[in-house]
Formats: C-alpha cells, structure tokens, sequence
C-alpha cells in the first residue's frame, strides 16, 4: 500500500499567513491617516507614534522589550490620552487601553496594590491582563499609566521591570510577559512652563518641558522610553476644528438613534464658546458638545 503525504495542510497556512501580513500592511500603511482624522494640531508628534508603532507590528521591535514605549508629556486636554485610545483601538480590533491613574498608587502599598498584596492575589494589573485576555485573546494591547509623576517610588521601580525585559511578577508567583504590549506613560510635568512661553517656538517649549521632565523623574525611567514626545497647547482654531469634528460624531450618533437633529452656525458659534478653554485644551469641548446637542434633542422630543 503506497501513502501520500498531503501538502495540503503546510500550503493553507502559508496562505492565510500571506493574507495576513497583506491585511496587516495596509492597516499599518493607513495608520498615518488614521491618527491624523482623530488628533489635531499634533502633527509632530503623529510620525514618531506611528514609528514605533510599525516597527512593533512588524516584529521589528527588540523581543525581550515591549512593542515600544511612550512617554507623552504636555499640557491637559492636547490628546495624550486620545491618541493613545486612538491607536490601541486601530491595531487591536477596538480594544480599549488598559489604564491606571498614578494619582492612586502614591504610597509604599500601592506596590501591593497593582501587583498583589499576598500569595494568590494577582493585584489591579493582573485581574486587568486577565480581562484584557478574555475579551480581545491575550494578542497583546497597551498600558496606559496617566500622572506617572504621581507614583510612588516603588512603584516606577515596577516600571523598570517592565521597559527592562517585558514583564512583571505578580504576588501570586505568576509571571506576566507583556512582550506584546504598548507601554504609554502620561504626564502634565512642564505643562505651566509650557502655557506661560504661548509666544516662544515650540522647538524652546520642548526643551523646556523635557528638561523639567529630567529634573522630575528618575533618568534610568525616562532613558528606557522608545519616544518622549512633548504635545503642543491646542490654539483657538484647532479647537474649532475639534468641536466641528466632535458635533458631526455626536450628530452622527444620534442620527443612529433614529434621530436627526440640525444645527446652525450660530449653534456652532454657541459651543465653541462654551468649550473652548485656553488651559484645559480640548478636554472642556466634549461635554460642552453633548450638553447642547443633546439638550437641544429633548427639547425637540418633549415639542
């Protein structure tokens, strides 16, 4: 009796690893366009995220090290935490960061906190990667540590670990990899120097702000970050073009509630006054959107 070894099985793989990497490179030739649409007036920071985050997909990135790390400092509501949102989402199938304000773990237990307090306890960072891995695969994602500046020293200590050699153990004894992870640290350090230099190049407000950021925070934390990136304040026109943006999404959304709702140039006018901040950047917009939209909406249904 002769057998046939099928080569079947060997050739659909390489297929569908083709179309894969074919998919894969025309997500990450449109990433560009993709986090311009959702971030204004950052252009500069833009190409740096977009890098990293190629070289990562790619596989490019050093294997025993996260994807690639961000530190993005700046003043409130430029879009650190946006773009972040917005390039975790793109990459990986709409998930959300999974993200950790600092300004909770600034005293020695916070150790405890995020990583376990006793044998059997996984901590905060690891019930959010067990989550993470049950709703979008364990393929990896981002963490989002927002105010770093905030954390106790014991706690960046966690951070070297994880920029070091991409992974962290927990008090249970379980030892996270997070070789497929974006790091993202968030901080307002420099921000009022920032603010009060309005007039200077931005090219003097970036040395400023990343000098403070080397005063603030530990050299062996910042040196093991793949970018430092410093967001610009957002002028009154790119705030504009924000509220534009954020009325045809909400507009959008209640059009997909079965209502169609119009408004006017003076409406326009209206929000823009109510949420343009010159301190808090875009962060004020949002609310002021929403708040008169949907307002405007009740009124429509209760008439």
């Amino acid at each position: 009796m002769t057998t046939h070894q099928s080569t079947t099985g060997p050739s659909i793989m390489n297929t569908i690893a083709d179309g894969w990497f074919h998919q894969r490179r025309e997500q990450l030739r449109n990433l560009g366009a993709h986090l311009r649409e959702h971030i204004k007036g950052q252009a500069h920071v833009i190409g740096c995220v977009e890098s990293v985050l190629r070289r990562g997909e790619l596989g490019l990135a050093h294997p025993g090290r996260p994807k690639g790390s961000f530190l993005f400092v700046g003043p409130t509501g430029t879009g650190k935490t946006e773009i972040t949102n917005a390039f975790t989402g793109y990459l990986f199938g709409g998930a959300k960061p999974l993200r950790f304000d600092m300004s909770e773990y600034q005293n020695q237990a916070s150790v405890e906190k995020l990583i376990g307090e006793k044998v059997g306890d996984i901590g905060m960072l690891g019930r959010a990667l067990a989550k993470a891995g049950e709703t979008h695969g364990g393929n990896g994602g981002t963490l989002l540590f927002d105010e770093i500046e905030k954390a106790h020293p014991l706690v960046l200590d966690l951070f070297l670990q994880i920029l070091d050699d991409a992974s962290i153990t927990l008090a249970s004894g379980e030892r996270k990899n997070l070789s497929g992870f974006y790091i993202v640290c968030t901080s307002n350090i420099g921000a009022s120097e920032a603010m009060r230099m309005q007039s200077a190049p931005f090219a003097s407000i970036e040395r400023t702000v990343l000098a403070r950021v080397n005063q603030t925070l530990r050299p062996e934390l910042v040196g093991r970050m793949t970018e430092k990136i410093v967001f610009s304040r957002l002028p009154y026109a790119v705030q504009r073009e924000i509220c534009e943006s954020m009325i045809a999404g909400e507009l959008a959304r209640l059009r997909g509630l079965g209502h169609d709702l119009k408004i006017t140039p003076d409406d326009v006018e209206a929000i823009l006054r109510a949420g343009f901040h010159k301190t808090l950047g875009a962060r004020p917009m949002r609310g002021a959107v929403e708040r008169f939209l949907q307002n405007r909406m009740v009124s429509a249904l209760l008439a």
